[in-house]
């Protein structure tokens, strides 16, 4: 594993780090709390120290779960988790892309500061995240004001912004890189998904912002595994995509073959190691990891050969011309 310093502050994370949606959530198919645990373990025993949550992931139980496995580390790792969404008045478990109401408000957030320092077995959080915030929430001064306060109370060490993709997303980013004085930016990006992403990514290099990304593997596409027979469950998020999201990625990453054909890495490993070595302010890339070979494999990846100059050249050239493939109308 390699580290990485967040910019412009003290902190230090795991070039690769641990997404606790995949364990606290049933979108990923994992509903064994004891399995998720051992898994969270098995990251730290791996060199994994970042870990990132949220409120909602599980109503609470992304934030309890970190806290069974991990809590007699605490000052070892840095946690980042979320805030905005009501999971209070609106307890049923929510399915699917279907959204919770959300609320931003001064009481609502100290309310669901607390919750979240009582459910992580902390008194502090490293990273604090508006989680798909609107515009309007990143135009209240009213609630950039109060993550000060949280900061100078000592409960807050940095605090930053989680984008969409469809909530909450392109102009929110722009506005929160442009108005605010954040740390953090939480967003999307990856060899097949690259905007707005890397608009944000110029701009926070030149604000001094950290990035941490998530979905590097494109929802699995880039783990190498699918073919043109894959189904997902129910349950699974995936199985709300068409079918030509799966026939379109298998016809782009056929010709990322030479990633990883001899190259001393995985197309997995080959997908984060592209974004660590095109973007500096990337501070840690948060694959999905689901299992214990697989998380393996995404911990090492910061270890393999380093993507040539060449190679991301290429990378980047198929990607403008969308890999030859009609675009989308």
């Amino acid at each position: 594993m390699k580290y990485r310093n967040l910019p412009n502050t003290d902190l230090k994370l795991s070039a690769v780090g641990f997404g606790v949606w995949t364990v606290s959530t049933t979108w990923w198919g994992i509903d064994d709390d004891a399995y998720a645990a051992d898994l969270l373990r098995k990251a730290y025993d791996l060199g994994v120290t970042f870990y990132d949550t949220a409120d909602t992931y599980g109503n609470g139980k992304g934030e309890t779960l970190l806290a069974d496995a991990l809590g007699g580390v605490r000052d070892k790792i840095v946690i980042a988790t979320k805030f905005g969404y009501d999971i209070y008045n609106n307890p049923e478990r929510h399915e699917g892309q279907r959204e919770l109401p959300q609320d931003f408000s001064p009481r609502h957030v100290r309310f669901a500061l607390e919750q979240s320092l009582k459910r992580l077995g902390t008194d502090y959080i490293d990273i604090y995240l508006l989680h798909n915030p609107r515009l309007w929430a990143i135009e209240s001064d009213e609630l950039f004001d109060l993550l000060d306060s949280f900061k100078r109370e000592g409960k807050v060490r940095h605090y930053g912004i989680a984008l969409g993709p469809a909530i909450g997303w392109k102009v929110e980013g722009t506005a929160a890189l442009r108005e605010r004085h954040i740390d953090v930016l939480h967003h999307i990006y990856n060899l097949l998904e690259q905007d707005p992403g890397r608009g944000f990514m110029q701009t926070a290099e030149q604000k001094g912002v950290g990035c941490l990304v998530r979905v590097p593997h494109s929802s699995g596409m880039l783990e190498g595994k699918y073919t043109a027979d894959t189904t997902f469950d129910k349950n699974d998020h995936r199985s709300h995509r068409p079918k030509e999201w799966l026939e379109n990625g298998l016809k782009k990453i056929e010709q990322l073959r030479f990633l990883h054909e001899g190259a001393g890495r995985t197309i997995g490993q080959a997908a984060i190691q592209y974004i660590l070595d095109s973007w500096p302010c990337v501070t840690s890339v948060l694959p999905n990891i689901y299992d214990a070979e697989q998380l393996k494999e995404f911990a090492e990846a910061p270890d393999t050969p380093s993507l040539t100059d060449g190679e991301i050249a290429r990378v980047n050239a198929l990607y403008e011309s969308n890999f030859g493939l009609p675009r989308a109308q």
